[in-house]
């Protein structure tokens, strides 16, 4: 994902929803973070990190790409997900992009991800069938751009730096006991995007990139790769399973339903296109396709919490979030409280309109938000728990913080001096309200520097 960002640097972000082209979205999805993590954590390990140490977050842009912007955290390209045929594939990625990190390799991609100014929820898909079709025109619309792009932009990286990255990224999936099959026939991707967009593939030309050329780095690792015990060792099933009912969750997400449902005709009955085909449904708000498609894939499974989400979610934007309540409940207690499934719960509970149902949304998003901070919909919901019960300075501390993580430094500004002036001084939630004030001060003053 953001991890080919120094092996092709491809730029060319595609805006999600009325965003600008420059601004990145981050991909919220409880089932795809809790995956990634798991796909991450035994190359942590193997790299002298501590399993969670290393984060990985998906960013909604439709080119090859994967980067570090310094810490531990590790982006990755939706379009990488999509390009990828299996999960071997993205592990080498992940390997080599913690090959920057432990080389202390600082990357910087545009502004910075950490100016991104839209934060969406891929488990929650409020008003999906308007903004998510024309999401899906943007996201996809740009993929051969973003592509080509790509292969004329590169990153202010050495070819040092890339070979260190490629090394230790090799010594990683070793130590791990993953098989390098993957890393190498991605590097065969990108040496097939060269030679389709005219990369010189000569020595002299080499000299004059950043990058090695993907023929060398195939050549440099192919001999460690095999010469390496778990070269043959066959993937994990498990991840690999899961992994391709991501792809699914996520093409189904992301690109225009006609185009869904042509990739996963009815007759693909496996997780995957049942996933795919529920989005797409449920974007085109054909509910009744879209329940058959969530109840098909409980079947496979009653308590898998993902499914029990997908079918919560869906009869909670299809207005009928009195059925949605047992589907969401159960699937935050198969989680262990997971934030975003929380979340959506709190959503349902409030959504209601049941004043029987605010305690018990106060206190899941209370937990929600605890567990996760920068989840702004959560905060959201938990703004309109606390308005419902009369509590308006908490409400607009929780509007602060909503609006401060999604790009609204004026907005959250008003609303962090509202509640601080209204708060008890001295508590926590009057020190977080000056804290958002300050955060939302410093942001305007270098909007206007910039200008």
């Amino acid at each position: 994902m953001r991890l080919i960002a120094r092996l092709i640097a491809c730029l060319a972000a595609a805006a999600f929803v009325a965003q600008p082209a420059s601004a990145q979205s981050i991909l919220r999805d409880a089932e795809t973070e809790a995956l990634l993590q798991d796909m991450v954590d035994p190359l942590a390990e193997a790299a002298g990190l501590r399993r969670g140490a290393v984060e990985v977050v998906l960013v909604n842009d439709p080119s090859l790409n994967a980067f570090v912007a310094g810490g531990q955290r590790i982006y990755v390209h939706s379009g990488l997900i999509n390009s990828a045929d299996d999960a071997n594939q993205v592990q080498g990625v992940l390997a080599h992009e913690l090959g920057h990190i432990t080389g202390g390799h600082i990357i910087r991609y545009g502004e910075g991800i950490g100016k991104a100014t839209n934060i969406t929820i891929l488990s929650m898909l409020v008003g999906v069938a308007a903004a998510l079709a024309g999401a899906g025109d943007a996201a996809m619309g740009v993929m051969a751009m973003g592509q080509q792009a790509a292969l004329g932009s590169f990153l202010s990286f050495t070819r040092a730096q890339e070979s260190s990255a490629d090394a230790a990224g090799a010594s990683y999936l070793a130590k791990a006991g993953i098989s390098g099959k993957g890393s190498l026939e991605f590097f065969k991707k990108l040496q097939n995007l060269e030679f389709r967009y005219g990369y010189s593939q000569d020595d002299d030309a080499a000299y004059a990139r950043t990058h090695p050329l993907s023929g060398d780095r195939i050549a440099t690792l192919r001999e460690d790769y095999v010469r390496d015990p778990a070269w043959d060792k066959a993937p994990d099933p498990d991840v690999e399973r899961r992994f391709q009912r991501i792809k699914g969750k996520l093409y189904g997400y992301l690109a225009k339903p006609e185009e869904t449902l042509r990739r996963f005709p009815e007759h693909m009955t496996g997780e995957p296109a049942r996933y795919a085909r529920a989005y797409a449904y449920h974007k085109q708000a054909k509910i009744a396709e879209a329940l058959k498609e969530t109840d098909a894939l409980l079947a496979i499974d009653p308590q898998d919490p993902y499914f029990l989400e997908l079918k919560g979610q869906v009869l909670l934007e299809s207005g009928r979030p009195d059925d949605a309540l047992e589907h969401l409940r159960t699937a935050t207690t198969l989680t262990g409280n997971d934030p975003l499934i929380a979340g959506t719960f709190g959503h349902a509970l409030v959504a209601t309109e049941d004043k029987a149902h605010l305690e018990e949304a106060e206190q899941v998003l209370r937990a929600a938000v605890a567990r996760d901070r920068e989840n702004p919909f959560a905060w959201y919901q938990l703004g309109t728990v606390y308005a419902s019960k009369g509590d308006m300075p908490r409400a607009r501390l929780a509007s602060a913080e909503q609006q401060i993580m999604s790009g609204r430094p004026a907005e959250a500004l008003r609303s962090a001096e509202a509640a601080e002036a209204a708060l008890p001084r001295g508590t926590p939630d009057w020190l977080r309200a000056q804290d958002i004030a300050m955060q939302a001060r410093a942001q305007l003053e270098r909007e206007r520097d910039r200008k």
